[in-house]
């Protein structure tokens, strides 16, 4: 079996010991802050350039930065609630003092849109700002980070794909070489996490910035938005097909973790929470060319 070997790279791009304790920067929590900092300049720029919006950009720059601290607090706020929802909500209903614990991981996509969602819609009825076109800005400014995010999942060797015997497999350590059935040389994955990065970061990103510079999508408020929900929700629901699932639902009679026990149609949770993406992003896209 050919494969790839994980390369040699640590999660800390530095770690500096004082007093006994030890301080890290991550690459996880630099793609988080990069990704943050990319964005609202990406929104700066779209709200300095009048002839992109139909009735002119819905805020001013000053007013990017405001939203830019909301925006953080609905990503960390969110991100970290819908992963205690959505995926282990009987462990944390144990020990509730674990929600507190970001440090030790898990944050959820769906989860930090949500609260990106809550955030935005606070801040422009505070701000008197029109929610849709504020909305199309936002979903151009939002693949730098899947980018980043994704990439940075991959250093840390989390979120790793089913096992494969395609040439790309990688041979990821840990936890992830240690739960191929039947394999007993080397446990290859699809590195899904490089799957999500092109398809949620680079592609739709592209096509959304083309769109927007070239074709003025952002003359129809809502239309950018709905691509946006749309594109996420359907290339997550075909990475799902190669990620390996959540160990919460894998069970001794589905060992692969292919489907939830839920009745949910065979549907993985991540496929179960991009339906309304997708089925939401098309239905804004019709009525912002219906309005236009």
């Amino acid at each position: 079996m050919t494969y790839l070997p994980f390369p040699d790279i640590s999660p800390d791009i530095f770690s500096i010991s004082l007093f006994g304790m030890t301080f890290a920067l991550r690459w996880y929590a630099l793609a988080y802050i990069a990704g943050l900092v990319i964005g609202w300049r990406i929104v700066t720029a779209l709200v300095r350039r009048p002839a992109l919006w139909r009735d002119g950009p819905p805020m001013t720059a000053a007013q990017v930065e405001s939203l830019l601290t909301w925006i953080i607090l609905g990503v960390i706020l969110g991100g970290r609630l819908g992963y205690v929802v959505f995926y282990q909500p009987a462990q944390f209903l144990a020990d509730p003092a674990q929600i507190l614990r970001v440090w030790e991981g898990g944050m959820s996509f769906h989860g930090g849109f949500l609260g990106v969602v809550a955030a935005t819609l606070i801040f422009c009825r505070n701000q008197r700002i029109p929610l849709l076109p504020t909305a199309d800005a936002l979903a151009v400014a939002t693949p730098p980070g899947l980018l980043l995010g994704r990439i940075a999942n991959f250093i840390n060797a989390e979120l790793w794909g089913r096992p494969t015997t395609l040439p790309w497999g990688v041979a990821f350590p840990g936890e992830a070489a240690q739960t191929c059935p039947g394999v007993i040389d080397v446990c290859a994955r699809h590195p899904s996490q490089l799957y999500e990065a092109a398809l949620e970061g680079l592609i739709l990103g592209a096509v959304l910035l083309i769109l927007v510079v070239r074709h003025g999508w952002l003359k129809r408020p809502g239309q950018t938005f709905g691509l946006f929900l749309a594109g996420y929700g359907l290339a997550r629901f075909i990475v799902e097909f190669f990620r390996q699932a959540d160990a919460q639902f894998i069970t001794p009679d589905n060992p692969m973790g292919h489907v939830l026990q839920l009745g949910a149609a065979g549907m993985s949770m991540g496929q179960l929470l991009s339906l309304p993406m997708i089925l939401a992003g098309l239905l804004l896209i019709v009525l912002a060319r219906r309005r236009a």
